[in-house]
């Protein structure tokens, strides 16, 4: 049996003339190497059959085999024809012409062709992938008479083997250029009979001369063509890497069953994880996560995972609920329980940002521990966004999945039996960052992920090497936390990828605490995608459900479920209360809050009011009394910012360090999202209702003492102070700041629903009870507005309707287009697209709206000239010397690359940022630009002088571990 799994001949080679076994499909540029076309052919079958076995998520392989006559083994034959068969576009004068010796050798067997020199430019219509798929199209349509669509469908996936689908124009051109496939004259039978004899020979070793007619009846879907891409582009990079399959004569000796044997246990890739079978409700819960003593599944939890068994099939379940009520373990719960039943191969968690991705890691690695698992598993997993390597949990795992990625022969695999990081764990199965699934196009492959929402967006924004990213997906069940915070654009996205992911048949977990009804009915359409058009009535009871919790569950092809479960967390009340926006008024009114002790938490919706409150609060409290938090710190003080609230102001019993004196937090919007804080009062600019409302949830968020008698007398009701507003007129004003960031109707519309909550008569907001009338209300699409407010609340809900409007139309710009009929080749699917899409600063400015952000790496000049780290971070990292004319160690280079900062909006204006960038690349050491400096190629470095400040752009930068960036003009 041959590595690709059939009965067959002994390989390619033997059934080959001599000018068949003369074309190449490798060199190396430094040496004298080279590789045979034919062996490559090999390699990649190869490699695919393997992936297909061992690696290939079980419901990837039900997705591609289902279509096909004979099932699963069809689906393996396809899979290993088209990875033999992708390069063979190599077989023309067009490619072969690139190495002068090489096509001398081709040249005396009678293929025939100009030389580099002589083709010009004219051979850039000819990129070998386009070119094999225009041969293998043609040879399907005269061997098996395909038409040109049912030829097209499998031969595009050889022609978008390097990432980018061919256009109808790029087809066209190559179709009336045979020459560049073939020399003219006498040669052109010669180039003919070789490119047949290869494409036959491919056929009759890896088994589908037999399929081949019957396939052509076949319309292969989309979402199964753009699967077939990404596996022959995996297993393309893996058998085109010379260190697991060297090049001749190096290795003209070495038969294909060592060659491939030896390059897999190199590889040493980690297999697919299946799911484990089904558990009871309370053991699921109980053996998962760190649950108390006595603690029950909630009723929330135990919808979710009744939802999960139950469903028609694998779909998409939207669960609303409280904070607090253990939603991301119900999440886990019903994810493990579908990736059983649809045959996923591990987890996807997305969400907002880099901090609360940040925060999810551990809890995933928690419960990746608690998995169990066939003794010797290992499971990949990923930290996915751009600060990734700086998580210490993810660097460890970093280190410990190190290796060389090599070929290894049998007499060398005892020496690689442990592996690395295994000794003393106490995990179920190894959990590894693999060294092979690093880098951007390959690291989301891995089977565990959680990481910031763009990854999942990426998905569908036209880019290349896109099939990548939708095997990632397709092989997950994907969680989607946070689903209120993303705006029109980013929903723009998202929509257009959860109707790929329902193509896809991808499990799909939805996580929200305030989710509008208009967004909730929008997201389980988009997931149905065409099965919704004969649901129409049960989508409508999608948006007009008002139970809070709630579930939505949708399965393609059937009506959409609703289960209302009852909350079990305790309700509390919130009384709101209104208050002049003044700072010496707030510090009036903080004092005599605070005058038994307390923790207040001040949020305002811009750093510069964040600043300019703790400046007044601290001249009246005093320096120790008040905190600050916002998003402009460097990285490593954001961490260090985040851990010391968690420390002062987290639940009882956890934090060790809680002030028995008054204490105020000043924050922006970083203190609604993944911190886990508790505070005696809230003061907060008025801001969209669904935010407010997390923001009330850092609120009395837990019970101290019975009747929270453990807080100050007067605090022991909760209460919101909401300010940032002018109050004084019929219609409230909100302030300048807050209009910029949210828009003015948003704010109106929160103002409108909670008019009835404030004052002192007022009753308080309910939670959980009010939380989803107010949000229905706020976001409702024909929300009447309060007495006298009529005028101003039309002009501003027409600018925010056009601001919408706007939005959705620059997103479609790149967006990729819907699932389109099966049998349709994916010929142009991203045409017109971005190119690459990273986790760069301009990779997200495609998938999020906005100005595009800046960020550098912040480092030190001391008064004596030298640079280095910044003076106050922790002794191991601070003042590590940077020398300008060589590369930094490591060590100092790491630590420099932890005190990333992102610039605030004034640099995001066009003609700032420009300016800005200009002045930041005047400093460049060339000697940091090196692969032996990775930390910091690339990077804008901010220096700021021994006394923390800088000039940039035309504005003043100063910076403490205290208050952050502040930034003034000049």
């Amino acid at each position: 049996m041959t590595p690709w799994g059939v009965n067959v001949r002994s390989g390619l080679k033997d059934g080959l003339s001599g000018a068949a076994r003369t074309v190449w499909a490798k060199h190396d540029r430094d040496g004298h190497g080279w590789l045979p076309l034919w062996r490559h052919m090999e390699d990649s079958a190869a490699v695919a059959g393997l992936l297909w076995d061992e690696w290939l998520p079980d419901n990837v392989r039900t997705l591609i085999s289902e279509v096909l006559p004979d099932g699963l083994d069809d689906g393996r034959r396809l899979a290993v024809w088209l990875a033999g068969v992708h390069d063979i576009g190599k077989a023309t004068p067009a490619f072969a012409c690139q190495v002068e010796q090489l096509a001398y050798a081709m040249h005396e067997q009678g293929l025939e062709m100009k030389t580099l020199r002589q083709w010009g430019t004219d051979r850039r219509m000819a990129p070998h992938g386009l070119a094999g798929q225009l041969l293998l199209a043609e040879w399907l349509g005269e061997r098996y008479g395909f038409t040109v669509r049912q030829a097209g469908q499998f031969a595009v996936v050889v022609g978008g083997h390097h990432g980018v689908p061919p256009e109808h124009g790029q087809v066209k051109g190559l179709d009336d250029r045979e020459d560049l496939l073939r020399t003219p004259g006498a040669s052109r039978a010669q180039w003919l009979r070789v490119q047949e004899e290869l494409l036959g020979a491919c056929a009759e070793e890896f088994g589908v001369a037999e399929r081949l007619s019957d396939w052509r009846s076949v319309k292969l879907p989309q979402p199964v063509q753009v699967l077939l891409s990404a596996l022959v582009i995996v297993a393309d990079w893996i058998a085109s890497n010379p260190d697991l399959f060297p090049y001749f004569p190096q290795a003209a000796h070495q038969r294909g069953e060592e060659r491939v044997a030896a390059a897999w246990r190199g590889l040493q890739l980690p297999p697919r994880w299946r799911a484990p079978g089904p558990v009871e409700d309370m053991e699921l819960f109980a053996s998962r996560f760190d649950l108390p003593s006595g603690a029950e599944v909630r009723p929330v939890q135990e919808a979710a995972v009744r939802l999960a068994r139950t469903m028609p099939g694998a779909g998409l379940l939207v669960i609303e609920a409280p904070m607090g009520e253990g939603k991301t373990e119900a999440a886990l719960a019903a994810a493990e329980i579908l990736a059983a039943r649809s045959g996923a191969g591990g987890v996807f968690f997305a969400l907002p940002t880099m901090a609360t991705g940040n925060a999810m890691f551990p809890r995933l690695l928690d419960w990746l521990e608690r998995l169990p698992a066939e003794d010797g598993a290992r499971l990949s997993v990923l930290l996915a966004h751009s600060k990734a390597a700086l998580n210490e949990d993810f660097a460890d795992l970093m280190r410990a999945g190190t290796q060389r990625i090599a070929a290894v022969g049998l007499d060398e695999e005892e020496d690689r039996s442990v592996r690395p990081g295994s000794e003393g764990s106490a995990a179920s199965a190894e959990l590894v960052a693999h060294s092979w699934l690093r880098g951007r196009k390959k690291a989301m492959l891995s089977s565990f992920v959680a990481g910031t929402v763009d990854q999942l967006l990426f998905a569908g924004l036209k880019s290349r090497h896109l099939a990548l990213r939708h095997l990632a997906v397709a092989g997950k069940v994907v969680i989607i936390d946070e689903a209120h915070a993303y705006d029109t654009y980013m929903s723009t996205y998202l929509d257009r990828v959860l109707s790929w992911l329902g193509a896809y048949g991808v499990p799909v977990v939805v996580l929200s605490a305030t989710l509008p009804a208009s967004r909730r009915r929008q997201l389980a359409e988009a997931y149905a995608g065409e099965s919704a058009d004969g649901c129409a009535e049960g989508f409508d009871a999608v948006e007009a459900a008002e139970a809070y919790p709630l579930l939505t569950a949708v399965a393609p092809g059937s009506a959409p479920t609703l289960e209302a479960p009852p909350a079990s967390g305790r309700s509390s009340g919130v009384q709101l209360e209104p208050l002049e926006d003044d700072l010496g008024v707030l510090a009036d009114r903080l004092e005599a809050e605070l005058v038994d002790g307390g923790c207040a938490l001040v949020v305002r919706n811009t750093v510069q009011r964040v600043l300019k409150t703790a400046r007044v609060l601290r001249e009246r409290f005093g320096e120790g009394a008040v905190t600050v938090a916002h998003s402009c710190f460097i990285d490593v003080d954001r961490a260090a910012k985040d851990a010391a609230l968690l420390s002062r102001f987290g639940p009882p019993g956890k934090a060790k360090d809680r002030p028995t004196q008054r204490h105020i937090v000043v924050a922006s919007q970083v203190a609604e999202q993944s911190l886990d804080v508790d505070f005696d009062l809230l003061v907060s600019d008025l801001c969209p209702v669904d935010l407010l409302l997390q923001r009330m949830g850092r609120l009395h968020r837990h019970r101290r003492g019975d009747g929270q008698t453990d807080r100050p007398p007067r605090l022991r009701t909760a209460r919101c102070l909401l300010t940032g507003v002018d109050w004084a007129g019929e219609v409230p004003v909100p302030v300048r700041g807050s209009v910029a960031v949210y828009g003015e109707y948003p704010l109106l519309r929160s103002a409108a629903v909670l008019l009835d909550h404030l004052g002192g008569d007022a009753p308080p907001v309910r939670l959980p009870q009010d939380i989803s009338l107010l949000v229905q209300g706020a976001y409702a699409r024909d929300s009447a507005a309060p007495a006298g407010w009529a005028e101003v609340m039309a002009q501003a809900r027409q600018r925010y309707e056009d601001f919408r409007e706007d939005q959705a139309e620059r997103a479609a710009v790149f967006r990729l287009d819907p699932v389109a009929r099966p049998g349709r080749p994916l010929i142009g699917w991203v045409s017109a697209g971005v190119g690459d899409a990273d986790d760069t600063r301009a990779g997200r400015a495609q998938v999020r709206d906005g100005r595009e952000s800046l960020e550098v790496v912040v480092v030190q000049r001391r008064a004596d000239g030298v640079l280095a780290t910044v003076d106050w971070i922790d002794p191991g990292r601070a003042g590590l010397v940077l020398p300008e004319d060589r590369a930094p160690d490591a060590r100092a280079a790491k630590a420099a690359a932890a005190c990333g900062l992102r610039l605030p909006y004034q640099f995001s204006f066009p003609e700032v940022l420009d300016r800005a960038i200009a002045e930041l690349e005047q400093f460049c050491p060339q000697a940091w630009q090196g692969k032996e400096s990775h930390w910091l190629a690339g990077e804008l470095i901010l220096v700021l002088d021994a006394d923390c400040q800088t000039p940039l752009a035309g504005f003043q930068l100063r910076y403490s571990d205290v208050d952050g960036l502040e930034v003034t003009r000049d």
